[in-house]
């Protein structure tokens, strides 16, 4: 995973995976994925930034479950009364962190950590419904990176990280749901 460069068979694999859509038709461009990034502040990682330029901007059949939603988009189900996002502030973590699990006593600094994991350096893919929120992490030690974030906890997506045999990354995120593979496929 290169989040720098995009990599010819990564680009490839996009194309054959959002091919029942439209075939391009809804890519942004390059003019409107700069336009983007200078109002946030931050540069896309590869081969995320060359899919919504080239390939497509969202699609119906997926992934996740409900779609990929548009890059200046949120799900359906993401809320009204939620903070501003903040894509060029890093995102907080750098391992699962299950909230819900977490015996440590409370503190004002983790309470600031979670008030940003799900608004801060990070665009929101699409959602697998009941509070599952996939992320792709574009600024931050894990820039690059997909993760799920639910009402429970975070965890990355990739192999390195444990849960699937998924390669990391937006591409390897794709390639996995493109092989109709479980999210979660590791012993």
């Amino acid at each position: 995973m290169n989040p720098e460069q995009a990599d010819p068979n990564d680009l490839a694999a996009l194309r054959a995976a959002f091919t029942v859509d439209d075939g391009g038709q809804s890519a942004l461009s390059w003019e409107a994925v700069r336009a983007f990034e200078a109002e946030h502040g931050i540069v896309l990682p590869e081969p995320y930034r060359t899919c919504v330029a080239e390939i497509t901007d969202g699609s119906y059949s997926g992934p996740p479950d409900y779609g990929l939603v548009g890059l200046a988009e949120l799900p359906n189900d993401w809320g009204v009364d939620r903070p501003e996002r903040d894509l060029s502030q890093p995102f907080p973590l750098t391992s699962q962190w299950l909230w819900e699990e977490d015996d440590s006593e409370p503190s004002e600094e983790t309470d600031l950590i979670l008030n940003r994991v799900s608004d801060h350096g990070s665009i929101v893919l699409g959602t697998d419904g009941c509070g599952m929120y996939w992320h792709l992490i574009v600024t931050g030690p894990h820039r690059g990176h997909v993760w799920v974030i639910t009402g429970e906890g975070a965890t990355p997506f990739g192999a390195e990280f444990g849960y699937t045999t998924a390669e990391p990354g937006f591409a390897g995120w794709v390639k996995h749901w493109a092989a109709n593979k479980p999210w979660f496929d590791a012993a």
